[in-house]
C-alpha cells in the first residue's frame, strides 16, 4: 500500500513539473480523457514507425570533456563528388577567410550543429537530410543528453549543477576531435546557441582563427528569468518561486518520479505540443518525434541544467562575433513562448552582420516544425560563409516521410 501511494505521489509530482513549468494543463487533461489509454498508446507506437525522424546516423566518434565525461558525436562527409571545392575556390572577402581557403589542398567546411535542452542531435533531422553529401557536419549530443554519457561532474551526492560555461568547454573538446582543422560554422538551438556564446567567450582566439559564420536558432543571450512562459504574471512568479525546489527534490528520487512521468504521458505530450509548436496542422509524427526525444531526459538530469538558465548572461560574449564582422543566422518562431523572438531580436540588435528571420507561426521548435524556411535562410548563410556553393544546392524539403 506504502509503495502504490509512493508510485501516485510520484506521478502527480511528475505531472507538476509540466504544469509549473508549462502553466494550465486542465484542457490537456480533459482532452485525453475523452479518449481510451489503448488507443492512444496504438496511437502512439503507430507515429513512432512514421517517418525516418531520428533514424540519420553518420561516423561516430567520442569526445572527453574537461571532467571526463564522455560526448558522442557523429560526423557525416562530404561525398567524393561533392562541391565543397567549388565553394571554397568562389569564397572572397576577408584576410582570415583567405588563408583558411588559400592551401593547395584547402580543408572543407565543417557545419557543426549543438541541440538543446532535453533534445539530443536528432532534433535537426530535416537540416542534416538536407546538407548530407554536400557539406562536412557534425551532430553531437550534449553531455547527459542523447548518446553522450552522464556528466561527470554532476554525478554522485558532491555533483553540482551544469553551467553554461561548461557547456561551451564540451563544445571546445568535441571540436578539437570532430573537427581539428578548417573553417567552421556553428549551429545552436536553444541551449545550443548558448553553448556557442560559451565558446565564444573562453576561446575568442580559437574563434577568430576558425569560424566563419554562425546561426543563433531559437535561443537568449540572457534575461531568461523575465520569460512568462505564456502565464499571467501571478502564475509565472509562482513558477520561479518553486520549481527549482521542485526539480532538485524529484532529481533525488529519479527511478520513482520516471515511472510518474510514464504514467501521466498522456499530459506531459500536450504540455510538450503546446511548448514546442505555434502551429495547429504541425504533422502528429513530428510532435510525436519531439516528445520521445524530451520524455527521455531522465528526471535528474532536467533537475541538473535548470539552475543554468537563470543565470545565463551572454550578450558580452556576442562582441567575439561582432568584432569579426561575420555572417551570422538569427531566427526564431514568433510564438516561441521558451525563448521569445524578442530575445533573437537582441541578439541581432548586438550582431550588425546578422540576418534577423522571424518565422511565422512558429514555436520554440522551429527547425521541425517549419523545416523547409530554417534550412533555406540555414543555406543562405552557408553560401555567405563559403561553405557551399549556392542556396540552390540544398533540398530544403530533405529528411520528410
Amino acid at each position: 500500500m506504502g509503495e502504490s501511494k509512493s508510485w501516485r505521489r510520484a506521478g502527480f509530482a511528475g505531472a507538476a513539473i509540466g504544469v509549473l513549468a508549462a502553466g494550465a494543463a486542465a484542457g490537456v487533461a480533459v482532452e485525453r480523457l475523452t479518449v481510451g489509454r489503448s488507443v492512444r498508446q496504438k496511437a502512439r507506437l503507430a507515429l513512432d514507425a512514421t517517418g525516418p525522424y531520428g533514424s540519420l546516423r553518420g561516423t561516430s566518434g567520442r569526445a572527453l570533456a574537461d571532467d571526463s565525461t564522455v560526448l558522442y558525436y557523429e560526423v557525416d562527409e562530404v561525398d567524393e563528388a561533392g562541391e565543397a571545392g567549388e565553394a571554397e575556390a568562389d569564397t572572397s572577402g576577408g584576410r582570415r577567410r583567405r588563408r583558411l581557403f588559400g592551401r593547395k589542398e584547402p580543408v572543407p567546411a565543417t557545419v557543426v550543429f549543438s541541440h538543446g535542452y532535453c533534445l539530443n542531435q536528432d532534433s535537426w533531422h530535416f537540416q542534416r537530410a538536407a546538407l548530407r553529401g554536400l557539406v562536412r557536419t557534425v551532430h553531437w549530443d550534449q553531455r547527459s543528453h542523447g548518446r553522450s554519457g552522464h556528466g561527470v561532474a554532476q554525478s554522485g551526492p558532491d555533483g553540482v549543477p551544469v553551467t553554461i560555461e561548461q557547456l561551451g568547454r564540451d563544445l571546445k573538446a568535441v571540436l578539437d576531435v570532430a573537427a581539428p582543422e578548417g573553417p567552421l560554422v556553428l549551429v545552436g538551438h536553444s541551449m545550443g546557441g548558448m553553448t556557442v556564446m560559451a565558446l565564444a567567450e573562453q576561446y575568442p582566439e580559437f574563434v577568430r582563427d576558425r569560424v566563419v559564420g554562425v546561426a543563433f536558432v531559437g535561443t537568449s543571450a540572457g534575461n531568461l528569468a523575465e520569460v512568462s512562459y505564456g502565464l499571467p504574471l501571478a502564475g509565472v512568479n509562482a513558477v520561479r518561486w518553486v520549481l527549482p525546489g521542485v526539480l532538485r527534490a524529484l532529481g533525488s528520487q529519479a527511478e520513482l518520479v520516471e515511472r510518474g512521468r510514464r504514467a501521466t504521458a498522456d499530459l506531459f505530450a500536450g504540455l510538450i505540443k503546446k511548448y514546442s509548436f505555434a502551429s495547429k496542422d504541425v504533422d502528429p509524427a513530428v510532435a510525436r518525434f519531439a516528445e520521445r526525444m524530451i520524455e527521455s531526459t531522465p528526471i535528474d538530469v532536467v533537475a541538473a541544467f535548470y539552475p543554468a538558465f537563470a543565470e545565463h548572461d551572454k550578450a558580452a560574449a556576442l562582441t567575439a562575433f561582432a568584432e569579426l564582422e561575420l555572417p551570422v543566422l538569427a531566427l526564431a518562431g514568433d510564438n516561441d513562448l521558451v525563448t521569445p523572438s524578442s530575445h533573437t531580436e537582441a541578439i541581432a540588435d548586438l550582431l550588425p552582420d546578422a540576418e534577423l528571420v522571424i518565422v511565422p507561426d512558429g514555436g520554440h521548435l522551429v527547425m521541425l516544425e517549419h523545416p523547409e524556411a530554417v534550412t533555406d535562410r540555414l543555406a543562405d548563410l552557408l553560401v555567405r560563409a563559403g561553405a557551399v556553393p549556392g542556396p540552390a544546392t540544398v533540398r530544403t524539403d530533405a529528411g520528410k516521410s
